[in-house]
């Protein structure tokens, strides 16, 4: 059972820390929001979603669904345009414009914590393959504490995003050190984007 449970943290902090869309967005409502519980209806949607895929990814739902070529296929467009919408955005981004005018309300943090967690084609990949394929390793209870940690891993992760994020947004009052983390991810993730339209089409 310890090792179940050691495996599921080691392995979803290692899917969870590369610099990513999701990370972003939470890390940047958490600095944009004049205070930190602000912030939570981003928190608790992404950590929904994660606990979402990743039940999915455990019981072999996920799996079934992306076995069919054209569905993965078209899983993978969307979410490529996504990616590539996503990194202009953050891109053109005005982060001391943003933070003085006032955050993101409650609802469109829902909506866009949801979409960038579900039309994320790499963590949504990496989910399935990954921790999908490792839960197989463990049966009864074992599995429930791999599936466990996986999970408070993420809600972990998220939360400590958002106060990171609240940090910075205190030290950080004119937004230049925003802006520059926005520029570098918008690169990364235009590189994902691009790596994952190779992966795609390469398959075809």
């Amino acid at each position: 059972m310890d090792n179940a449970l050691f495996h599921g943290i080691v392995l979803a902090f290692g899917l969870i820390l590369p610099l990513g869309v999701q990370n972003i967005f939470i890390f940047n409502q958490g600095a944009q929001q004049p205070a930190f519980w602000r912030s939570l209806p981003a928190v608790f949607t992404a950590g929904l979603c994660d606990t979402l895929l990743i039940v999915l990814a455990v019981t072999g739902v996920s799996a079934i669904i992306t076995a069919f070529g054209t569905l993965k296929l078209l899983i993978m467009i969307i979410g490529i345009l996504f990616l590539l919408y996503m990194g202009w955005s953050i891109w053109s981004s005005n982060s001391h414009k943003e933070t003085s005018q006032g955050a993101m309300p409650p609802r469109q943090q829902v909506i866009f914590a949801a979409t960038v967690s579900l039309l994320n084609p790499h963590a949504i990949l990496d989910t399935i393959g990954v921790i999908g394929t490792s839960s197989i390793a463990y049966t009864g209870t074992e599995k429930l504490m791999f599936t466990l940690s996986c999970i408070f891993v993420s809600w972990i992760w998220f939360i400590g995003l958002a106060l990171a994020g609240r940090t910075i947004g205190k030290i950080d009052t004119t937004g230049t050190i925003l802006s520059l983390i926005n520029k570098v991810s918008a690169i990364l993730i235009w590189s994902i984007a691009i790596y994952l339209a190779f992966a795609a089409f390469g398959e075809i």
